[in-house]
């Protein structure tokens, strides 16, 4: 039987989001594209596998969605110490903002479940000057 631990959220293993871009995509359900470009540094001394993620996007109107899989981007990276693993993914929205956070999980080199937290981030659509 597999027995499953808590996650440790490991010292030094770091999330950055680097940028955000907006798109606007008229005619959709949801017309607020958000691109994001996010890094994983491992600072730590360990070797770490990343094998699942979990989102929450919060809308401006109180709703939320909540985003839980496995892989990141359908990778499933594996971090040396010192090692980065970058990607961009987006989110769509149909409000004017929304707040998106969340986590990545996975196991260090000695099978130890481990987390790190995906630093909160707002999604507010432009608004272009008149």
């Amino acid at each position: 039987m597999n027995q499953r631990s808590d996650p440790l959220e490991l010292p030094g293993l770091e999330v950055s989001v680097d940028r955000i871009v907006y798109r606007h995509l008229p005619g959709h359900e949801r017309p607020h594209s958000f691109v994001y470009f996010i890094s994983i540094r491992n600072r730590s001394g360990v070797t770490v596998t990343l094998r699942q993620r979990k989102w929450v996007v919060t809308h401006d109107d109180g709703t939320q969605i909540v985003v839980v899989g496995d892989g990141i981007v359908g990778q499933t990276p594996t971090l040396q110490p010192g090692g980065t693993f970058t990607y961009n993914s987006q989110h769509l929205i149909a409000t004017q903002s929304a707040v998106a956070e969340g986590a990545y999980g996975g196991v260090d080199d000695s099978g130890r479940a481990v987390v790190t937290r995906i630093p909160r981030f707002e999604l507010r659509v432009p608004h272009p000057d008149l």
